[in-house]
């Protein structure tokens, strides 16, 4: 059952038979399932770059507007390792309460079940080769609540606990990932005032 964990879909459409997948896996496995979110976050990356520099967007009945390449990879770039950056602080802190609520884990297991957590963000992400503000908005919600859902049957089924004290690690989870959110947030404004803020033409 472990070779599942490495099919994206199977997150989407067997979740169940996948967590139970992973909750099975030794720290040798879970260390070459970090490939799956280091693979799976270019794809945003690239739909994002390709969709702000080339395709572009409108705001209202005005004109399109792109971003230049290299404003569009710097910021990319940034986005990548964000990506990445959140789900490891993520993982660390989903192994840092697990004895809290009576399980065991690692920093491997909580980065791994972050990361596929994500898994519907991940294909959002793919939104952005064509970004059309309302449809990115509702694919946007949509997509995050999938992940919400995944965390919920996930958590207790990875860290073998019942699922009352499972639903309120995984609240505990979904609350640290809001303050990330800010904290991002923050951060960007931060970058822009340091000269990384988004270079604008007109197409």
């Amino acid at each position: 059952m472990a070779t599942f964990t490495s099919n994206p879909l199977g997150f989407l459409f067997n979740t169940r038979a996948q967590w139970r997948a992973v909750g099975l896996l030794n720290d040798d496995e879970l260390l070459t399932k970090l490939l799956y979110p280091v693979i799976l976050a270019i794809g945003p990356c690239v739909a994002w770059y390709y969709g702000t520099s080339q395709i572009g967007w409108t705001v209202g009945d005005g004109e399109t507007i792109l971003m230049t390449k290299e404003s569009a990879l710097h910021i990319n770039i940034a986005f990548y390792i964000a990506m990445l950056c959140s789900l490891a602080v993520i993982g660390y802190f989903i192994h840092w309460m697990a004895e809290t609520y009576g399980s065991k884990s690692s920093f491997l297991k909580g980065t791994v079940v972050a990361s596929y957590t994500a898994t519907p963000l991940f294909f959002a992400g793919l939104i952005g080769f064509y970004p059309v503000f309302w449809v990115d908005l509702l694919i946007g919600i949509g997509s995050l609540g999938w992940a919400v859902y995944l965390l919920y049957v996930g958590i207790p089924e990875v860290m073998n606990i019942p699922k009352e004290r499972g639903f309120l690690y995984a609240s505990a989870v979904v609350g640290i990932c809001m303050v990330i959110f800010m904290s991002l947030m923050g951060a960007v404004v931060i970058l822009w005032d340091m000269g990384m803020a988004p270079v604008f033409i007109d197409a």
